[in-house]
């Protein structure tokens, strides 16, 4: 293995260029991954249009499967649950490998590494090219946290585990005790229709589901949720569904700053907003700080994950799977010849995940 094939991004409204580019051998903590599978993430497509800034040039995708290659001869030899990792275990990993000594790293934020190298969104650097899914090879850096996939999990449903699965975990470990309590997720895309079904399997007493588009709102019923309804029904569902006081706990996943107005009134005194989906600039909002104050309101910000929510999610999949219909929300997929028409169909509405695939 000389080259490997990669789509590469250099600059917003143009083309990726398909281009082969040298496989390094990996040394010292380093770990060699055939990819097996890449889906695409709103913020590929952001990248893409322009929406957000990303470093060029660069091999995107970050929602990754793949198969060890080789590894480097300090490279971890077990994965984040113990088990043991050699060549031919399929794996994920998490977006983000992190020093584990920096300012951030010491205060449990290793997904905001000083140091930290974050897959599908890294500059060109020499032997650094393939740091993203849209290739054939991706070189995974040292400090890397792997998961070894169970066979069980088909490709479909594995895929957005290291963004869309483990973000949801991330989210949900911040938003406290979910059993029992009743719960509004804000967008039925991929981490919304996730966001359902990891709740329900928490034990939510009420997961309500808040989205425009009609198709998804039978979709989020189909992944757990015990009401899914438009947004101008939120807040007469939100007391019949609490029985006056309000929401324990809301997870905004879509970004819209209209759905954080709509949905931090319908807290109850002492519930706890989460906030995920904001991940590109927008308007700013109007908010009460006596309200929070007077309310007991927590609202927390997470942005990507911690390894430890990887593994959570990983799990969640092994539960989830044949319970929810999670396989078809990732599709339609295609080689990475055709990359520009997997970003095309990616930006139809329809398709929550596109697939690449070698």
């Amino acid at each position: 293995m000389n080259s490997s094939l990669a789509a590469i991004f250099h600059e917003p409204s143009q083309p990726l260029e398909l281009r082969n580019v040298a496989v390094p051998a990996p040394i010292g903590g380093e770990v060699l991954v055939r990819v097996l599978g890449c889906t695409l993430c709103g913020s590929d497509l952001h990248t893409v249009s322009g929406r957000r800034n990303s470093p060029a040039p660069s091999v995107l995708g970050h929602e990754i499967v793949g198969e060890i290659v080789e590894l480097g001869a300090s490279a971890p030899r077990h994965d984040l649950a113990g088990a043991e990792l050699g060549v031919g275990d399929r794996v994920t990993w998490a977006i983000v490998a992190s020093c584990g000594d920096c300012f951030y790293c010491q205060r449990e934020l290793p997904q905001k590494c000083l140091h930290g190298v974050k897959y599908g969104h890294e500059q060109f650097v020499a032997r650094r090219e393939l740091t993203g899914g849209l290739a054939e090879y991706c070189l995974l850096a040292p400090g890397t946290a792997l998961v070894k996939l169970p066979e069980e999990l088909p490709l479909e449903v594995v895929c957005p585990a290291n963004c869309a699965t483990a973000t949801v975990a991330a989210a949900l470990a911040a938003a406290g005790p979910i059993a029992g309590r009743t719960v509004g997720i804000l967008g039925a895309g991929m981490l919304g229709l996730t966001a359902c079904a990891m709740a329900q399997l928490r034990g939510a007493a009420v997961v309500i589901a808040v989205e425009p588009n009609t198709e998804r709102r039978e979709q989020a019923l189909r992944c757990g949720a015990t009401h899914a309804i438009a947004p101008d029904e939120l807040v007469a569902t939100a007391a019949a569904a609490s029985a006056g006081p309000g929401l324990d706990v809301v997870l905004e996943l879509s970004g819209a700053a209209a759905a954080f107005e709509t949905a931090w009134p319908v807290l109850c005194i002492g519930g706890t907003l989460v906030l995920v989906g904001a991940v590109f600039p927008g308007p700013p909002v109007a908010i009460s700080l006596e309200q929070i104050v007077r309310r007991n309101l927590t609202l927390r910000g997470v942005h990507n994950y911690a390894p430890k929510d990887l593994l959570v999610a990983v799990e969640f999949l092994k539960q989830a799977h044949g319970r929810f219909p999670l396989q078809e929300l990732v599709g339609p997929w295609y080689p990475l010849k055709e990359v520009a028409q997997a970003f095309a169909a990616a930006r139809n509405p329809r398709h929550l995940r596109v697939g690449v695939r070698n």
